[in-house]
């Protein structure tokens, strides 16, 4: 059986050619590597032999073969004879790996002669290892199927918008199987399982927020507490992870992820997509959006798909959408296998026009240069990209933050939260488990990196208050990159090439490389610089260059404005950073969205809990009414005078030495106005919690309902299958 279509996820290893002692990561990214080096050269593979160890019965060795190794099974002469295509010759040609020590894996032997006749590039697409239904073409597919069109006509839409049958990636047998398996897809036994975990996790936690959508799609999302919280700290960025639509998962699994103050994933939600609509990726992001508070993210990261597309300028308008660069650069593979067979430099310069061109105009040149010199104008894919460059081209989107502290390398820290824990084979009930381990496994990492933070200190390289100001504000992770842009600016001059008094522009060359120039123009009143590289922007650490500048102008501490709470030792902090290190004043004051949250937080578990029962009901309506009276007591009452004030704010709050001389009868009438006030909002406050309980109430009976029908539903597709 010859192996199902992977991902390629390291662009770096894309480029390699396999050779013996070559370490790899881990077994798939080998399985990656062999396939993508079998579509250029022009035969399929098939993951064949392999051992397990003695000590924990884990794989210890795999053995990667070309689809045409081995030979066909003799037939049976008692059973009737089939006229079968002989499809495997004895070939030898192989690749094996083998678990190291270390962890990594390790290419042992690697035979590349075939005895056959290889694949013309036309025709490998054809190969079933290379052959599958990618995520953009679900989408597309799923919505021409929604609109009555068969096999035959999504076919011919694909060729036409893919410039040609060998672009699109599959045949019109792997798009009638899947229009097959869409009409059928369901969580199917699952389904109650799902409804019942997500059931017991909200009695559990009351912030635990989920949604189900009803009728024939059925797409369900959760995101429970640690989730919320998490986007509260984090959710400047957001990556939308659907790696099941290129990896052919089982569970249509799709997570959104964040990075965390130690550059790790955190969860933001996750969603379970039956259906890939526009109607329901619009449905998801709404119910995502509003588990989060309908705080909007300042940047998303999705596949390059035009319905997922669509679906984020409807629900997110003011977010920056960006394409994911790596799965672009990994259909590079599969759409211009020809060109990367025939130039062995093309990717390398696809690569260097993509991430190493430092102006939009300086893009614009190399990429048309790029196509005329391999003659690739007329490629309908690569022009659609370019059409969308400024979703996924660098230099178009590092004016945007979205945590990643390399602009011309894509990180990995927003996309395998998941890595390790769910596969192609994970079912509905494994799936479940395994979300559950891996939070719990992602947690103790960011415990650790927090511990690692606090109580390892780093070395200090230089004598700069600056760096050892920065050792004391960001995290160790964040610390060791800044570090690393602080000590690159010994090899950096600046030079003045204007100033006009109050700004002042610098060329920023590292010695040497007198072609690789940046321009930071500085404000001498604000203290404030902006980069060509822009990396503070991208990422939110300060570059080398600016930091140059700093270094001319003997800027010896960090300005306040260019350190992000959120990659700081406090980003999970309610109080801000002390004076010393930050040069503000110190504030014990809570935000009014911080206490707007812990209030909410407190009020939900109350009312939880105070409904159980009519004893219950009564002592948290009792508790209520007097805790309302202590609050308006508290609202109405003149606010004591700050030690810091002066006596002029002191008569602003009618403090100073007057307010001894008010008599009884002023204080009586006080007492009396603050007795009418505190019954009103006692008797609005009953008003408000019948209101609110009847509102409960028929909301449960609404939620009950709605899942009653749709397994009504799901049984009635399921018996109609059967």
């Amino acid at each position: 059986m010859e192996s199902e279509p992977l991902n390629l996820e390291n662009d770096a290893m894309e480029l390699e050619e396999p050779y013996e002692g070559m370490e790899l990561e881990s077994e798939q990214a080998a399985r990656i590597l062999y396939n993508s080096y079998a579509r250029r050269v022009g035969f399929g593979t098939r993951v064949s032999a392999y051992r397990r160890s003695r000590r924990d019965n884990t794989i210890s060795s795999r053995q990667l073969v070309c689809s045409k190794e081995g030979f066909n099974p003799r037939p049976d002469e008692h059973k009737p004879k089939r006229n079968r295509i002989v499809s495997r010759v004895g070939c030898k040609a192989h690749l094996t790996v083998k678990k190291q020590t270390s962890g990594k894996w390790a290419i042992t032997k690697f035979v590349k002669e075939h005895n056959h006749d290889l694949v013309p590039p036309d025709q490998v697409h054809l190969l079933r290892s290379h052959r599958h239904v990618s995520g953009p073409s679900r989408s597309l597919i799923d919505t021409l199927q929604a609109a009555g069109l068969g096999a035959t006509r999504v076919m011919s839409v694909l060729i036409k918008q893919s410039g040609g049958v060998n672009n699109v990636g599959f045949t019109k047998s792997d798009c009638q199987n899947y229009m097959n398996q869409t009409s059928q897809r369901t969580l199917g036994s699952g389904a109650q399982y799902i409804f019942e975990y997500l059931k017991q996790k909200q009695a559990e936690d009351p912030v635990f927020f989920y949604a189900v959508q009803c009728g024939p799609s059925g797409n369900v999302f959760w995101a429970d507490s640690t989730s919320r919280r998490n986007y509260a700290y984090f959710g400047d960025t957001v990556t939308f992870d659907t790696t099941y639509r290129t990896h052919r998962y089982r569970v249509p699994f799709a997570p959104f992820i964040g990075v965390n103050h130690h550059c790790q994933p955190v969860l933001f939600g996750c969603a379970l997509l039956l259906n890939e609509s526009e109607s329901s990726f619009i449905w998801l992001f709404q119910n995502w959006l509003a588990a989060m508070s309908g705080r909007h993210p300042v940047s998303i990261t999705t596949d390059h798909d035009r319905i997922i597309r669509s679906a984020i300028a409807d629900v997110f308008p003011g977010a920056r959408h960006r394409f994911c660069k790596s799965n672009i650069c990994r259909q590079v593979q599969e759409r211009l296998s020809h060109s990367l067979q025939s130039f062995p430099t093309f990717e390398a310069e696809f690569q260097k026009c993509v991430n190493y061109t430092e102006t939009i105009e300086e893009f614009e040149v190399c990429w048309g240069s790029l196509l005329g010199r391999y003659n690739l104008k007329d490629d309908e894919w690569l022009q659609s990209m370019y059409d969308a460059r400024q979703h996924w081209i660098p230099v178009y989107v590092r004016d945007t933050f979205f945590g990643e502290t390399s602009i011309a390398k894509t990180s990995d820290s927003t996309n395998s939260f998941f890595d390790g824990y769910i596969n192609a084979s994970t079912n509905i009930h494994i799936l479940m488990t395994q979300y559950e381990n891996a939070s719990a496994g992602r947690h103790e990492k960011e415990v650790k990196a927090e511990c690692d933070t606090i109580n390892i200190a780093p070395v200090l390289k230089t004598p700069s208050p600056m760096e050892k100001q920065a050792a004391n504000i960001y995290t160790r992770e964040i610390f060791l990159m800044f570090q690393q842009e602080l000590m690159e600016t010994l090899a950096y001059p600046a030079t003045v090439i204007n100033d006009t008094g109050s700004d002042v522009i610098y060329q920023v060359v590292k010695f040497g490389e007198d072609h690789k120039v940046h321009y930071v123009q500085y404000n001498v009143f604000e203290k404030k610089a902006s980069c060509s590289c822009q990396l503070f922007d991208f990422s939110g650490i300060l570059c080398r260059h600016i930091l140059a500048v700093f270094r001319v102008k003997n800027v010896l501490m960090l300005p306040s404005h260019y350190v992000l709470k959120r990659w700081t030792r406090k980003a999970k902090s309610d109080v801000v950073l002390d004076e010393d290190e930050l040069g503000l004043p110190s504030s014990h004051n809570e935000s009014f969205t911080d206490r707007f949250e812990k209030l909410s937080l407190e009020a939900t578990k109350y009312v939880k809990e105070g409904v159980d029962s009519k004893n219950v009901y009564q002592v948290a309506m009792d508790a209520l009414r007097e805790a309302s009276k202590k609050v308006a007591a508290a609202t109405c009452s003149t606010p004591s005078l700050p030690q810091s004030l002066d006596m002029n704010k002191a008569k602003e709050f009618n403090l100073n030495g007057n307010q001894a001389d008010c008599d009884d009868s002023c204080l009586v009438s006080q007492d009396e106005k603050i007795q009418e006030l505190t019954t009103a909002v006692v008797n609005a406050t009953e008003t408000c919690e019948a209101y609110r309980a009847k509102l409960l109430s028929i909301l449960r009976d609404l939620e009950e309902q709605k899942l009653r029908i749709s397994l009504k539903v799901q049984s009635t597709r399921l018996n109609r299958i059967t």
